[in-house]
């Protein structure tokens, strides 16, 4: 279980250090070198456990920057050095404060400037590098995040619907790591899934595997909610919880964790409908959602979500043996995938008439001005 757990790292904790400035020369006015400086870059094809490997210590130095002498009156300015880590790194100061993030292949963050070289301004003493802790921390770059209780059958519809590979078996915390697969279409359009490690009820205290992995659903541009229509069991000391109240639960755990996720679109997939008695389920969920602000009050008030999640469309299908359901899910994400991308490109270029409107406004008054 624990080498499973190693195969993927999505946050790392580094110790940085720039390099110091050169000394200069006070007989000939000389000035020393610069240290180098740190950035972060983002590489094709990268990942944190690459990051780890190039530097098992996690300590990352830059060269100090050349003294001046008689014979090079400017020191050499030492060369920056780059830490490469994956696209969609955010990079942290001490843990706190975002100094940065890396969303595309040769994007850079600055993490530590070198020293200044020894000049008249200093008495000619080359200035110390900076030196602190960062933390890396990766979020997944994908179109759709699948969010649900374990054994809703996520990876199985992850699996069904592009061509990834994650492991599948009958029981809870099958997925130990995020998976992203790729739903292809016959014209070349491509869609992002990442399946999660799944959530249960009381992550938001860090039960399970908490809520660590929700930091990967933050940069989707839709969340496809998935719940078992058997409802969901962890264990017999657990109560049995309804597709309804496991839909109540993952509103809450999103809405603790972050209630920007409850912005996003959404689709609801009501997995395994080739279960016995499945559609008579069905009918009762679909009952229940049409009045979910009633139905939460049978909940202890700690579990009320303030803000109920908003689908867009609610799906009912069989992963496993219902190939037509999951052609119409793979089409209805492409739909409102592009319904909200036209929507966000509508936006921009109502506000990009507007900025030329005011330029155009500001550049006649100018001119009047004159």
């Amino acid at each position: 279980m624990k080498r499973l757990h190693r195969r993927f790292i999505d946050t790392l904790r580094l110790h940085v250090k720039s390099g110091h400035g050169g000394m200069g020369l006070p007989r000939f006015g000389g000035i020393g070198g610069k240290g180098g400086d740190i950035y972060v870059e983002a590489k094709e094809d990268f990942t944190l456990k690459k990051t780890l490997n190039a530097e098992p210590r996690k300590r990352w130095s830059a060269a100090d920057g050349g003294n001046s002498h008689k014979f090079r009156i400017i020191g050499e300015p030492a060369e920056s050095l780059s830490i490469p880590v994956p696209v969609g790194t955010t990079v942290r100061l001490d843990g706190v404060k975002i100094l940065g993030e890396v969303n595309s292949v040769g994007d850079k963050v600055l993490v530590t400037k070198g020293g200044t070289g020894g000049s008249p301004m200093n008495q000619y003493n080359g200035q110390k590098g900076q030196a602190h802790n960062i933390q890396l921390e990766l979020k997944l770059l994908a179109d759709v995040g699948l969010v649900g209780f374990p054994n809703a059958g996520k990876s199985t519809l992850l699996g069904s619907i592009s061509r990834a590979k994650p492991k599948i078996a009958s029981y809870p915390f099958t997925t130990l790591q995020p998976n992203i697969g790729m739903a292809e279409f016959h014209d070349g359009r491509q869609i992002s899934i990442a399946d999660l490690p799944g959530l249960i009820e009381g992550a938001w205290a860090n039960v399970g595997m908490g809520h660590k992995f929700l930091r990967h659903v933050e940069r989707t541009k839709l969340l496809l909610f998935v719940v078992d229509i058997n409802g969901f069991q962890l264990g017999p000391q657990h109560p049995h919880r309804t597709p309804t109240e496991n839909i109540i639960l993952l509103n809450k755990e999103l809405e603790i964790y972050s209630s920007n996720l409850l912005e996003k679109p959404a689709l609801l997939v009501i997995n395994k409908m080739d279960c016995p008695n499945a559609e008579n389920k069905l009918e009762k969920l679909l009952k229940d959602l049409n009045q979910l602000r009633e139905v939460c009050t049978n909940f202890p008030e700690e579990f009320h979500p303030e803000q109920l999640v908003t689908f867009d469309d609610i799906i009912p299908c069989s992963a496993r043996e219902n190939r037509a359901s999951i052609n119409h899910l793979k089409e209805r994400l492409r739909e409102v995938l592009d319904f909200y991308g036209d929507q966000e490109k509508d936006q921009v270029k109502v506000v990009t008439k507007a900025r030329q409107q005011v330029q155009k406004l500001l550049s006649e008054r100018s001119k009047h001005l004159v």
